[in-house]
């Protein structure tokens, strides 16, 4: 073999990184720069509890800088794969051990790894070393038929998200699928999703992540497994336990199979991805790579303590603006995009990202830049959850121009508004109108904000109008866990119950969330299941409930039919106006006179809304284009919005075009109206939406 890899014409070069398939064998390369010596792994079976094969790296004759690579010509695709590394024992911040077995950061999947519901993985407090259930990279040929597959690049004024868990979304037995809780699973309900309106799937992560970690914490949560996937293992491997077919591989080629085809019906698909922590976790957590490998590089580390900072809540934060980890951020976005064809990603505390070595939040933060501008990922939608858990809040300050925010005060606000807080008339209309606040003087647009009243974290819809605690004691956290500040309300009584006036309220407010939701300026967001009423009882952090708390019930579906046909016609409504998808923030006749007003605020009576203290609102959208400078023409849109605690009579504004008719309404039965009376009373806590169709 040649010292450097290059000179003999069968030999490829050191790059790029993990176990490329070529032409005469499989090359292997993997970064360390603190290593002394390296051994390479092989096994025959993911089961193994020894490698069938051990080849040692030798700094003379295969390392380059700090790539270590070697070129094994029996090895072949199917086989898996682990290192070892020495290094200087006892310098602060590292951690070789010459015994460690470690995974390669570039592995394409990973088997090996602790099955669902594994008794003998390990006892609380043991942490995986090596052996049979250490997880073990698989060599993997990248091949796969993407032949007629084309990304659908649906505009951002034009996209609906749907978050959903893609193991919860079909594990239930009533799921009606073959594969429940598998890749191919979820593909048997995109009728569904294609039928509901819905343009992009945002996956939970689908990254290989420590499922069994709770099992280490103790007797009392021995039965928990981790279900969101905050947990990473391997960025680069889909997660095998959602394949139906094995897990040596066959990962990948379902998860481009569920890509295809959800791109064969016009969906895109987008990947929460998390890179502000790993499993690792904190010291004494356990070493599956980074930590093994070069820890000092790949986290921050607490220059007083020694120890990691934690700016993630996780235990450890990746040092996400070293030129070592940037790159290897860059190339698993680029692997995603260009060889698994995904859409774009949701970040997750992204606010880490914006941290330098020393914690500071950095103004022009690298790794930021980087992902907006990278030629690979111009067509990709990036989204950014802009804070992190150590009190960064960077919602309408995100430090790029191209990247969308997860916008919280929208949530907040809204949230506000439906309890019928006193105050909030301004903050409501504000975020119905696409958070000029945020957005607007920075230069940026209303399809920068990501709109959502709920997501994986928090209440689903259901539980937001029926609970006003939390009730997490199934995490095994003695309900410390969640988040404590929810706005949320009961209506009544904590819970379910069979109260007929208590029921009929809290679907009434459903209703006002969703259509609030998507009828406002910005890009949409729903959690999966809330079109149905899916409920976790209570539940406001399900991460460790691998059952029927987090589990969709589709029974819900035929029981909730209305509520999930309303949500339908919602979509439909959106995407046929385009006054509600507009991508420039409104102009009022009171806020910019030089301008054409698309948009007028009406109080009950037809004048000026009550700013201070009010809780009914009315905004007439202006559609035709000759009148507001709009690129549009559209139909006139009138949003009530009634949030106290007693019916409102609205005085409507005379139609500017057709009679104003009504398309949606909250209350059952819908509000008697007759469009000749110019008035239109709403119940206590309820919405509508009137049409005024163009000549």
């Amino acid at each position: 073999m040649s010292a450097r890899g290059h000179s003999h014409p069968t030999v490829p070069f050191p790059v790029p990184l993990g176990a490329q398939v070529v032409r005469d064998g499989v090359q292997f390369t993997i970064f360390s720069r603190h290593a002394q010596r390296v051994w390479l792994l092989l096994f025959n079976e993911a089961e193994a509890d020894a490698p069938t094969r051990e080849v040692e790296l030798t700094p003379d004759q295969h390392r380059i800088g700090d790539l270590w690579h070697i070129h094994v010509r029996d090895a072949k695709p199917g086989q898996f794969y682990l290192y070892r590394m020495e290094g200087l024992a006892g310098q602060a911040g590292r951690h070789f051990d010459a015994k460690q077995w470690l995974l390669d950061p570039y592995a394409l999947a990973v088997a090996g790894a602790p099955r669902w519901g594994d008794e003998e993985w390990t006892q609380p407090g043991v942490l995986p070393k090596n052996g049979a259930r250490f997880p073990k990279g698989v060599i993997v040929r990248d091949e796969f038929d993407w032949s007629g597959d084309r990304t659908p690049r649906t505009p951002l004024g034009q996209t609906v998200i749907y978050e959903a868990h893609l193991r919860g979304y079909t594990a239930r037995d009533n799921a009606g699928v073959r594969w429940p809780g598998t890749y191919a699973g979820f593909a048997e309900k995109i009728p569904y999703l294609l039928d509901l309106g819905v343009t992009a799937v945002e996956f939970l992560p689908l990254q290989e992540f420590n499922e069994m970690e709770l099992r280490q914490e103790g007797q009392h949560r021995r039965d928990l497994r981790n279900l969101w996937g905050y947990s990473t293992v391997a960025f680069f491997a889909p997660h095998g336990r959602y394949a139906r077919r094995g897990v040596t591989g066959q990962q990948v080629h379902e998860f481009k199979e569920l890509v295809k085809a959800l791109h064969a019906a016009g969906i895109e698909i987008i990947l929460d991805i998390v890179f502000n922590h790993t499993a690792e976790q904190s010291e004494g957590g356990p070493t599956y790579s980074f930590r093994g490998i070069d820890n000092d590089i790949y986290y921050l580390m607490d220059p007083r303590t020694g120890g990691y900072s934690n700016f993630s809540g996780c235990g450890n934060t990746l040092n996400s603006n070293h030129p070592i980890v940037r790159n290897f951020i860059m190339d698993c976005l680029r692997y995603w995009v260009l060889h698994m064809h995904v859409d774009g990603f949701r970040f997750d505390l992204a606010s880490v990202l914006t941290r330098g070595p020393d914690g500071k939040i950095l103004p022009n933060p690298p790794i930021v830049e980087q992902i907006a501008e990278d030629p690979a990922l111009r067509d990709c939608k990036i989204f950014a959850e802009a804070w992190d858990a150590a009190g960064a809040y960077q919602v309408g300050s995100f430090p790029s121009e191209r990247w969308c925010e997860w916008n919280g005060k929208f949530r907040d606000d809204v949230r506000r508004f439906w309890r019928g807080d006193s105050g909030q008339l301004g903050a409501f209309a504000t975020r119905l109108a696409g958070s000029a606040d945020l957005y607007h003087q920075n230069g940026h647009s209303p399809l920068k904000s990501i709109n959502f009243v709920t997501c994986h974290d928090g209440f689903t819809l259901t539980d937001l109008v029926s609970y006003e605690h939390k009730h997490n004691e199934p995490n095994g956290e003695g309900n410390r866990d969640g988040e404590n500040h929810n706005l949320t309300c009961n209506h009544g009584l904590e819970g379910p119950t069979d109260n007929a006036g208590i029921l009929a309220l809290r679907r009434r407010q459903q209703k006002n969330f969703l259509l609030t939701l998507l009828c406002s300026l910005g890009v949409p967001m729903l959690l999966a299941g809330d079109e149905f009423a899916r409920t976790q009882r209570g539940n406001n952090n399900a991460y460790a409930q691998d059952n029927e708390i987090s589990w969709l019930d589709w029974a819900l579906l035929e029981a909730h039919a209305e509520l999930r046909d309303f949500v339908k016609r919602l979509i439909q409504f959106r995407q046929t106006h385009p006054s509600l998808r507009r991508p420039s923030f409104l102009h009022g006749p009171q806020a910019d006179r030089n301008a054409p007003a698309d948009v007028r605020w009406l109080g009950p009576h037809g004048q000026e809304p009550d700013w201070q203290s009010g809780s009914a609102i009315g905004c007439l959208l202006h559609g035709d284009g000759k009148l507001t400078g709009a690129p549009f023409d559209d139909d006139h849109v009138l949003l009530l919005f009634n949030a106290s605690r007693h019916a409102v009579e609205f005085h409507l504004p005379p139609p500017p075009s057709q009679p104003w008719q009504l398309e949606f309404a909250t209350e059952t039965p819908p509000p008697l109206f007759h469009s000749g009376e110019g008035r239109l009373r709403l119940t206590d806590r309820a919405a509508a939406v009137l049409v005024s169709a163009r000549a």
